[in-house]
């Protein structure tokens, strides 16, 4: 998994890329079970620069967010399966409930959330807007949720 980097890692490709004058396009979440709202949400985050990082929640950071039954899929498998995805440079995981110390480092250029954020609300914002950078908030696919999903699949079983 060439795409999963520490945070040092990260913070040189970073370093590097941005003397390059790349966009650094940022998002996070706990991706548990990928599906299709998750794959239109990150090509429309990749589409806002030229390198996509996705801070990707630990399991201790989903089970403090989504309670004990969560994550359904292992960190490891979850950063394996972003991988896999072309339009996701890097990922970096986080034990943290938020990302914010990942963004205070990172700075990306753009800071990419769903619809369900307002803008005001989301975490980072106030470091990305301090160096020039904005946040931008992508709709959502309505009818694709995770929690709708295992809705779903515990209703059919």
């Amino acid at each position: 998994m060439k795409k999963l980097k520490i945070l040092d890692e990260l913070m040189k490709i970073v370093e590097g890329l941005k003397k390059e004058g790349k966009k650094i396009v940022f998002t996070n979440g706990c991706f548990d079970i990928l599906h299709l709202g998750h794959i239109r949400y990150l090509r429309e985050a990749k589409k806002l620069g030229d390198t996509l990082i996705v801070g990707l929640n630990s399991d201790n950071s989903v089970r403090s967010l989504k309670g004990p039954n969560r994550p359904l899929v292992k960190e490891k498998d979850r950063a394996e399966i972003l991988s896999a995805l072309e339009v996701v440079d890097y990922i970096v995981i986080f034990d943290e409930s938020t990302p914010k110390n990942l963004i205070d480092k990172i700075i990306p250029t753009v800071l990419v959330k769903g619809g369900d954020w307002r803008e005001e609300e989301v975490v980072g914002r106030d470091t990305v807007e301090a160096h020039g950078g904005k946040v931008i908030i992508i709709p959502e696919v309505k009818g694709y949720s995770t929690s709708a999903l295992i809705n779903k699949i515990q209703k059919a079983s």
